[in-house]
C-alpha cells in the first residue's frame, strides 16, 4: 500500500516533484506537474466512495495516472481498486484507489510510466 504521503515522498525523491495545490475549494487535491512544461502526470484527491460507484460511505483517496495500457491495468487489478479515469480522458488516465488493495510497486511503475507520457 502507497498512502498520499509516500506517493508526495517518492515523486520528489524521483522527480523533484514538489506538489501543487490549484484550486482553492479543493485544498486537500494535489496536482503532479513536470517543473519545465507545467504539463500534469498525476492528481491525488479525496473523493466521495458515491462518486466512484463504490460501496460504503465517506471518502477514499486516490490518484489519477495516464497510461497507455489502461485496459489491461483495469483487467487485471482487484475489483475496486482500479477504476476508469474520474474526470480525465478515460481512453488515456486511470484512477487508482488508495487503499490498500492495489501494490505499492505497481504503482511506483505507473507513475513512472505517467511522468514519462507527459513530457
Amino acid at each position: 500500500m502507497a498512502s498520499r504521503e509516500e506517493i508526495l515522498a517518492y515523486v520528489k525523491r524521483k522527480f523533484q516533484t514538489e506538489p501543487d495545490y490549484p484550486w482553492r475549494q479543493y485544498p486537500e487535491y494535489a496536482v503532479l506537474r513536470h517543473a519545465e512544461s507545467g504539463k500534469w502526470y498525476g492528481v491525488i484527491m479525496n473523493l466521495p466512495r458515491a462518486t466512484l460507484g463504490l460501496a460504503g460511505k465517506g471518502d477514499v483517496e486516490v490518484v489519477n495516472l495516464k497510461c497507455d495500457h489502461v485496459l489491461d491495468v483495469l483487467l487485471n487489478s482487484e475489483p475496486g481498486a482500479v477504476l476508469p479515469a474520474y474526470h480525465m480522458n478515460k481512453k488515456h488516465w486511470l484512477t487508482i484507489v488508495l487503499d490498500g488493495k492495489f501494490p505499492a510497486g505497481e504503482l511506483y511503475g505507473l507513475i513512472d510510466e505517467s511522468h514519462g507520457l507527459t513530457r
